[in-house]
Parts: structure tokens; C-alpha cells; sequence
């Protein structure tokens, strides 16, 4: 009986200070990444309501970087779903809206700014309420 009790504690303790199988490993990473990219197109969200909800001529570019941004904050998830958001954004609206390639191409600039770790203010425009 006390050959296995011991045998019993020496397998707990080897099993607590041994490293975690791999797959055990992938699946902690694979549910990081699937948190990240939630909370990254949460991020997206927000910026878009807030975008909509100022409501401010020019601003658009802001919310876009600052969305990204946040959303790359998270990590490599985050980083996904912001860029995965952008592109479906701007690949509809580039069909829907009558802007043009030229404003595209800035909302792009802009999100892959955000995106990098790039200051979002940097597209801030004066006049814009501190709220945001």
C-alpha cells in the first residue's frame, strides 16, 4: 500500500512540474488567438459606432485607424480580425459608395496604420469632441 501511495505522489509531481503536451499547448494558443480576434471585432464595433455616432465631416479616417489599432493591441488575433473587418469594409463599400479608389486607398492607409501600432491621431481632425 505505501509503495503505491508513493508511486501515486511521484507521478503528481512529475506531472505537475513536466512542460504540457503540444497539443495541449496548440489548443491554449488556438483559444487566445479565437479570444484576440473576438475582442479585436469587438474593438472594430465600437469604433464604427462611435464613428457614427459623432458623426463628424473628416473623421473617418480616425475611427478607422483607432479601430485597428485597438483591435492589434490584443494580439495577433486581433491584428486578423481588424485586417479581415478592413478589407470586407472597404471591399463593399469601394462597390456601394461613390467615393472612389482615392478615398479607399486612404481608409486602407489608414487602417494598416492603426493596424502597425501607428498613433491613430495622427488622422484626428481638429474640432473633433474629446469624447472620442
Amino acid at each position: 500500500m505505501r509503495l503505491w501511495v508513493c508511486i501515486a505522489l511521484l507521478s503528481t509531481v512529475l506531472c505537475a512540474s513536466a512542460d504540457r503536451p503540444r497539443i495541449i499547448e496548440g489548443a491554449v494558443r488556438a483559444g487566445q488567438f479565437v479570444r484576440d480576434a473576438a475582442g479585436g471585432a469587438w474593438d472594430m464595433f465600437r469604433a464604427y459606432k462611435d464613428m457614427r455616432e459623432a458623426n463628424y465631416k473628416g473623421a473617418d479616417k480616425y475611427f478607422h485607424a483607432r479601430g485597428n489599432y485597438d483591435a492589434a493591441r490584443r494580439g495577433p488575433g486581433g491584428a486578423w480580425a481588424a485586417r479581415v473587418i478592413s478589407d470586407a469594409r472597404e471591399n463593399w463599400q469601394s462597390g456601394v459608395s461613390g467615393r472612389g479608389a482615392e478615398d479607399t486607398h486612404q481608409d486602407q492607409e489608414a487602417n494598416r496604420w492603426g493596424r502597425n501600432g501607428g498613433d491613430p491621431n495622427r488622422y484626428r481632425p481638429k474640432g473633433l469632441p474629446s469624447k472620442y
